[in-house]
């Protein structure tokens, strides 16, 4: 079997103007500066960057992501990927239009599936990835969706959700582990197994990375499309080139960025 090129991508987290890192969606750590964090992730061989607004404020959040995308887009060459506080087109023009090359749905989707739709049409499929933040229920033994920054339980199950989203024109899911978020243990390869079993389109799993054998039983274990990895290269001096060198000794291959 031919292995699909792999991607690495850093996740950075905004509450505030401020980049930090969550545990569980909780307990945010100031980790750094923005603009000199995306200038060092552009230069160390990142595929892509994440960029997640977690901001609670719904006033001018939107705003906030341009003016940073604005400053980014002037020494980051990699596809820029904003999200957090989109609720309708012209928040996604806004965006699109000031470098943004994708943008990231997650709430809103509970309430406008269509949005995706109209985004695709728009700017195509590949321009809409879809963020779903899951935790494992212990009492029923089921992933449940989250929606608002891990707050709202939706009702929803995993497998219909995926299926509407994808049906709308979804690109790309950006699973994203609420229980193994910051937590350094490991993606929840149980969770990439079961969206992976329910999708055709490509899955970039989140939540867990601590070292750079997560991310390799990740991909040597379900066919995932990429990496994202927050804590990873947060904290010591890891960093996307260090990743790949390593994951290369295991016959894994990613695409080139240059």
């Amino acid at each position: 079997m031919v292995m699909i090129k792999k991607r690495i991508i850093p996740v950075l987290t905004l509450l505030e103007n401020k980049l930090v890192k969550t545990k569980k969606f909780t307990n945010p750590l100031i980790v750094g500066d923005l603009y000199n964090t995306s200038k060092i992730y552009n230069d160390s061989d990142a595929d892509e960057i994440i960029i997640l607004n977690i901001d609670k404020k719904k006033e001018n959040k939107i705003e906030n992501l341009t003016k940073n995308l604005h400053q980014i887009t002037k020494y980051c060459f990699m596809p820029l990927a904003f999200g957090g506080g989109i609720r309708n087109i012209e928040h996604v023009d806004k965006l699109i239009n000031n470098g943004s090359d994708k943008v990231i749905l997650n709430s809103i989707c509970f309430k406008d599936y269509k949005l995706i739709s109209r985004i695709s049409k728009k700017y195509g499929s590949q321009s809409i990835i879809i963020s779903i933040d899951v935790k494992f229920n212990k009492l029923n033994e089921k992933y449940e969706i989250f929606s608002n920054n891990g707050e709202t339980l939706e009702k929803i199950n995993l497998k219909d959700h995926i299926k509407i989203v994808q049906d709308e024109g979804a690109g790309e899911l950006f699973i994203n582990s609420i229980d193994n978020d910051g937590m350094k243990i490991g993606y929840d390869l149980k969770l990439a197994e079961i969206v992976k079993k329910n999708t055709k389109i490509p899955i970039i799993s989140c939540g867990g990375a601590g070292n750079f054998n997560h991310i390799k039983d990740l991909f040597l274990n379900i066919d995932v499309s990429a990496a994202a990895c927050g804590s990873l290269f947060n904290f010591g001096d890891n960093n996307p080139i260090r990743a790949k060198a390593y994951l290369q000794n295991y016959g894994i291959k990613f695409r080139s960025v240059k």
